[in-house]
Parts: structure tokens; C-alpha cells; sequence
């Protein structure tokens, strides 16, 4: 995907400070066994999530993180579209990231999903940086981008448990978008964003996850391991909200009292 013109230094927002560290060897020890964790709660909370907010039947297409494929998407997708939501899965294969195909597919893809009216984008991790970059090439044709653990701001390849395997992958990737040009360096995106993250994230720095909010951005923390982002109750209740949304009227999101509780502080 092509990166847009660079900013001059005068006008570049400044960076936050984000540690050049990884999350801790405790969570990311601990991802599988908190994701089975993040499964049970939505078992245990199936009854609240009945209450969720119809969608009004616009097309949503759900990006896999790295090394993910449809499947790992399939109860998020089940979800959305019994709300009344034309989900749809990438269809592309297992991510390794931004290949050849990838990329290409992805342009395609929206360019035949958005033709007749923009598309919300849903993107788990990887998938979430990919969704930010469509909706900078085609703003015209995407209605939202909401990210889920997606490390976007991330400015050093330690901020991240998995830089191994996407660099031993890199040799597959379209030349120069093995690393995102630095978020801070960009103007933000033109769509309304909203970015779901988790502190207790085992396997990406929560703090590459966030952005300075702002109108039509902002920042939702959830409790939620890495692996668990697909499945966690509190993770659907969010895009359910932020997707029932009337078009042009975007307002932050606000937890509703009966789960206020569930969602900790920012």
C-alpha cells in the first residue's frame, strides 16, 4: 500500500512515549491459557450480549491478524451477522502478512464491497493495520475502521513478542511495507477509528494500540488477552456499538450500565 507524502517536522504531532519493550514474559507466557479464559466469559455473558444493538445491514468485511485465516474470525462474523450486518471474511488464506497477494487482494476486495456504499472494517491485530491503510488509500469507501489489538503506532520491531516470525516472513512482503511509515509521521486517518486495546496484552505493547483521541478517534480498553480479542464478550459489545451507528453521526463510545463494570479504566 502506498505510503502518503511525507509531513514537514513543523507539522508532525509529537510522539508518545511508547517503551521500546515487549509486554511482559508473564502475560505472553499466560496468552493461551487467558484466552480460553476470554472464550468462557462469553459463554458466562451470552444472555447480555442478546442485548446488543441491531446493525442496519451495511457490509462489514473482518480482517485475521498474523497468521491467522477466517476461522479464527468465524464467531465474531456469526455475531455480527446475526445483528443484521453483511459480514464477510477476507478470503485470502492464512495472513503472513503484507505479501503480493495480500495487498492486492485486500484492494480488490474493498474496491467490489464498497462500490456501492463505504464499508465498516474490522481489523485483529495485523488485520487492524491493514484496515488503516485501506481506509487511507480509499477513504471514499470505507465507513469505519475499528482495530482490536492492532499495533499501528508501533516504532521499534521489540515493541512486539511475534517480530520474529514476521521477519522471517519478510522476504514474501511487497518491498517497503514490511514496517508501516511511523503513525506519528501521518495525518490522521480520515475516517472515524475506534481502537480497542488491552493492558494485559501478552503479545503487543498495549501502547502501540492507541492514539491521541480526537474527533471521530478514539481509544477503548478492554480486559482481554491477545489471543482472546475475537472471542471476548466485552470485544463484541464494542464493535456492535460503534457499528450500529448511523452514518455521519459518530459520537465516543460509553459502556452501558449493566457493563460498566466490565470495561477498566483507560
Amino acid at each position: 500500500m502506498t505510503a502518503l507524502p511525507d509531513i514537514p517536522p513543523s507539522e508532525r504531532p509529537e510522539p508518545h512515549a511508547v517503551p521500546r519493550s515487549a509486554p511482559g514474559l508473564l502475560w505472553y507466557l499466560t496468552e493461551p491459557t487467558r484466552a480460553v479464559v476470554d472464550i468462557g466469559q462469553f459463554a458466562a455473558t451470552r444472555s447480555l450480549l442478546r442485548a446488543a444493538p441491531s446493525g442496519d445491514g451495511h457490509t462489514v468485511l473482518v480482517l485475521p491478524g498474523l497468521g491467522a485465516a477466517d476461522g479464527s474470525t468465524g464467531m465474531l462474523r456469526k455475531f455480527l451477522a446475526g445483528l443484521g450486518y453483511d459480514v464477510r471474511g477476507w478470503g485470502l488464506g492464512r495472513n503472513i502478512g503484507p505479501s503480493v497477494d495480500a495487498v492486492n487482494g485486500m484492494r480488490a476486495l474493498l474496491r467490489e464491497l464498497g462500490e456501492e456504499a463505504p464499508v465498516s472494517l474490522v481489523g485483529w491485530s495485523l488485520g487492524g493495520i491493514f484496515a488503516r491503510e485501506l481506509a487511507r488509500e480509499h477513504p471514499g469507501s470505507v465507513r469505519q475502521v475499528i482495530t482490536l489489538g492492532s499495533p499501528y503506532a508501533m516504532t521499534d520491531p521489540r515493541q512486539t513478542r511475534i517480530n520474529p516470525v514476521y521477519r522471517l516472513l519478510a522476504r514474501f512482503y511487497v518491498a517497503g511495507l514490511d514496517m508501516p511509515p511511523p503513525e506519528h509521521t501521518r495525518p490522521p486517518i480520515p475516517v472515524p477509528a475506534t481502537s480497542v486495546y488491552s493492558k494485559s496484552d501478552g503479545i503487543v505493547s498495549w501502547r502501540t494500540c492507541v492514539e491521541e483521541p480526537a474527533a471521530r478517534r478514539e481509544n477503548v480498553a478492554v480486559a482481554s488477552s491477545h489471543l482472546g480479542y475475537g472471542y471476548n464478550p466485552t470485544v463484541w459489545w464494542v464493535v456492535a456499538d460503534r457499528l450500529a451507528q448511523r452514518e455521519g453521526h459518530w459520537a465516543p463510545f460509553t459502556p452501558p450500565p449493566g457493563m460498566a463494570r466490565m470495561f477498566p479504566d483507560a
